[in-house]
C-alpha cells in the first residue's frame, strides 16, 4: 500500500485553471491522496477563464505535512498580497516538494525562496525571473532546483506533476499515469514556442502580454523597495 500523498494546490481569485490542471489530475488520481484547494477561505472564487471553484482548506487549516504544495499563475493583487506571501513562504518551507506553474513562479520569488536558484517560468516573463533573484532558465522544459519545480504554463503543469510524481511514488507509477492520461501532446499548429513560432507571432504575443509585465514589474518593484 502506497504511503498516503498530502498535496496542496493554491486556488484564488483570477487563477489560472490551466497551470493546475496538470498537476491537480496528475496526482488527485493516484490512491490514497489527500488533496487540498488552498485560499484564505472557503468562499467561491472564480478562476480564469470563468472556472468557479470552491476551496476545500482554509491557509489555517492547510496541513503542515503537505506532500506537494502548489501553484500557477495568479493575479497581480493576489501576488501581493502579504498574507498570500507569507502563507506560502512558511508552507513552503515545510513541504517535500513545490511546484510553480507559468506566472506562479513569482509567488516563491516574493517569499524569497528563489534566491540564487534556477526557475523558469512562461516566455513572456522569463527576463523578470533575477527581479526575484533567480537565475533565468529559456526553453519551456521543467526546471528542478532542489525541491522546487518550475515549468512553463498548461502542459508544464502535467510535465511538472509527473516528474514530481515519480519522485514520490516511483518511475513506474509516473510512466503508467501518463498513460492513463494518455498525455502526449500533438500542438496542431506547432508553434507552442517563441523558438517554433518564428520571430512576428512572438512579437504580436509579446505586444498582448505587455499590460501584464508592466503591472508585474511595478509589483517587484514595490516589493523590492519596502522587502
Amino acid at each position: 500500500m502506497p504511503k498516503k500523498l498530502t498535496v496542496g494546490i493554491l486556488v484564488s481569485p483570477g487563477y489560472f485553471v490551466c497551470d493546475i490542471l496538470g498537476v491537480h489530475t496528475v496526482l488527485g488520481i493516484q490512491p490514497d491522496v489527500e488533496l487540498h484547494l488552498l485560499w484564505k477561505d472557503r468562499e467561491p472564487v472564480i478562476g480564469l477563464p470563468t472556472f468557479p471553484t470552491t476551496p476545500t482548506t482554509t491557509f489555517a487549516d492547510c496541513p503542515e505535512d503537505l506532500d506537494v504544495l502548489a501553484v500557477g499563475a495568479i493575479s497581480g493583487e493576489v501576488l501581493g498580497d502579504p498574507e498570500v506571501i507569507d502563507f506560502f513562504a512558511k508552507a513552503a518551507g515545510r513541504a517535500k516538494h513545490v511546484i510553480a506553474i507559468c506566472g506562479g513562479t513569482f509567488l516563491p520569488g516574493l517569499a524569497g525562496l528563489l534566491n540564487g536558484k534556477r526557475a523558469t517560468t512562461n516566455f513572456h516573463l522569463t527576463d523578470m525571473l533575477p527581479l526575484i533573484g533567480a537565475i533565468p532558465v529559456e526553453g519551456g522544459q521543467v526546471v528542478r532546483d532542489g525541491n522546487l519545480w518550475t515549468a512553463g504554463p498548461v502542459t508544464g503543469s502535467f510535465e511538472a506533476g509527473l516528474q514530481v510524481l515519480a519522485e514520490l511514488r516511483g518511475v513506474e507509477v509516473a510512466r503508467r499515469t501518463e498513460l492513463d492520461l494518455e498525455f502526449a501532446p500533438r500542438p496542431p499548429f506547432g508553434t507552442g514556442s517563441p523558438e517554433l513560432a518564428g520571430p512576428e507571432l512572438t512579437a504580436a504575443s509579446m505586444a498582448e502580454f505587455e499590460p501584464m509585465r508592466a503591472e508585474l514589474r511595478n509589483l517587484l518593484s514595490v516589493a523590492a523597495r519596502t522587502g
